[in-house]
């Protein structure tokens, strides 16, 4: 799990980056962002909604799942983003971890999370 400094607090938050965010999509999730000059952590939330998979326990397990390669990858975030990840596919849950973090890395790449070397 990510500290609590990198979640959203409440559903406001939440709602502007859905409204003025930036998407990434890919056939399994979307990503959305949006730059926060006024934070100094990243903030970051995972949702998994009850029509794609209707069990509590494989939700939840898809959001640790990305959780924590998130977590591992904290650091590589070139500024303050907010970052909404929407999991469109129940795949997520039995997806092996290499192919997990091979479509996550993907949506970070493409939206220009990362730092420049």
């Amino acid at each position: 799990m990510i500290p609590f400094s990198y979640r959203f607090h409440g559903h406001n938050s939440l709602r502007y980056v859905y409204k003025n965010g930036q998407a990434v999509r890919t056939h399994f999730a979307t990503l959305k962002t949006t730059t926060n000059p006024h934070r100094k952590n990243p903030r970051i939330a995972v949702v998994v909604g009850k029509k794609i998979l209707k069990s509590a326990v494989g939700r939840n397990r898809i959001r640790r799942r990305i959780y924590e390669y998130i977590r591992q990858q904290i650091p590589r975030f070139s500024q303050n983003f907010d970052i909404v990840i929407i999991v469109s596919s129940s795949e997520f849950l039995t997806m092996p971890s290499a192919d997990l973090t091979n479509q996550i890395e993907d949506l970070f790449v493409r939206s220009g999370l990362y730092k420049t070397p």
